[in-house]
């Protein structure tokens, strides 16, 4: 089975996206794919119960923007592949998780591998940015490259992931809102702020710039106090550009006082996931537990060293 990383954004969200680095872990979850020869492409996803044609246009707003980007990926093959593609996606979609760009990634090497072409990470990720154009319109980058090589990295638009080696383990929480956010929509707020106070904007980002290199460096030395601050940080600059909602700024509150070192959302905001930082497995469990006192699902992922 081909495989692509879910992520999860340490620090550096919609920074990233005007040439500051960010710093991204992939998880263990993500999705899985496998292409068989058929008499035309077709894609299926389980979670989902999407099963569509490549060539027949759907009816259903996501459904059409699932071919479309299946369809991008297509042509990036000459001659266009004909194979039945079925995906098993463990990521909720809209969660900020980068659950499209673990879908595109383990479709391109699905394809990849029943074509029995080889390609090395920064390739497939290169590869997999078609579809996340479609679903995303300007994405950084960040989702597919961590998508393709898995572990914990530093990342510059147009410039090649810089593995990042942890000083300690990584115990964090991850809370689902319940919202769903869209990139896309958090993307393009995020320019029109820009096109309308660009010294402002490029103020903050320079900010969230700070915030990533001290991070890279915390994260190095196994100093996760300082990086939950770091985040703490990271969350009000994120959220001076209204991309947290009241619900993720709950989420945030509760885990810190129930002992995270900081917390955060991830992604693109406007909905979906907030990650909380946790000094062992025992801290992280109470934080999980007040996350879902709140009514909100979290669920624990270790980082290994």
């Amino acid at each position: 089975m081909a495989f692509g990383h879910g992520k999860l954004i340490l620090l550096g969200e919609h920074a990233v996206v005007y040439g500051r680095p960010a710093l991204a872990a992939a998880l263990p979850q993500g999705a899985e794919a496998v292409a068989e020869p058929a008499d035309r492409a077709r894609l299926e996803i389980a979670p989902w119960g999407v099963a569509l044609d490549a060539s027949e246009i759907q009816a259903d707003e996501r459904a059409e923007q699932l071919r479309q980007a299946f369809c991008a990926l297509l042509d990036g093959y000459d001659p266009l592949p004909a194979f039945r593609v079925r995906v098993e996606l463990s990521l909720p979609g809209g969660a900020g998780l980068g659950g499209s760009a673990a879908l595109s990634v383990a479709i391109v090497r699905a394809l990849d591998a029943a074509l029995g072409r080889q390609r090395d990470a920064p390739a497939v990720a290169e590869a997999a940015l078609a579809a996340e154009r479609v679903f995303h319109g300007n994405p950084s980058g960040i989702d597919s490259a961590l998508a393709a090589s898995g572990g914990v990295a530093l990342y510059r638009k147009g410039s090649p992931l810089e593995s990042v080696r942890l000083g300690r383990k990584l115990t964090l929480v991850v809370g689902h809102s319940g919202e769903q956010g869209s990139t896309r929509e958090t993307v393009a707020s995020v320019a029109r702020q820009h096109a309308r106070n660009p010294a402002k904007l490029d103020q903050i980002f320079d900010g969230i710039e700070a915030l990533v290199t001290n991070g890279r460096s915390a994260l190095q030395t196994g100093e996760l106090w300082r990086l939950g601050q770091l985040m703490i940080l990271n969350q009000k600059l994120l959220s001076s550009m209204m991309l947290s909602t009241s619900r993720l700024s709950e989420m945030c509150q509760a885990a810190e006082q129930a002992g995270a070192l900081g917390a955060k959302l991830t992604g693109g905001g406007g909905g979906g996931c907030m990650i909380a930082l946790c000094e062992h497995a025992a801290a992280a469990e109470r934080v999980q537990h007040a996350l879902e006192a709140i009514g909100r699902e979290a669920f624990i992922a270790e980082l290994g060293a």
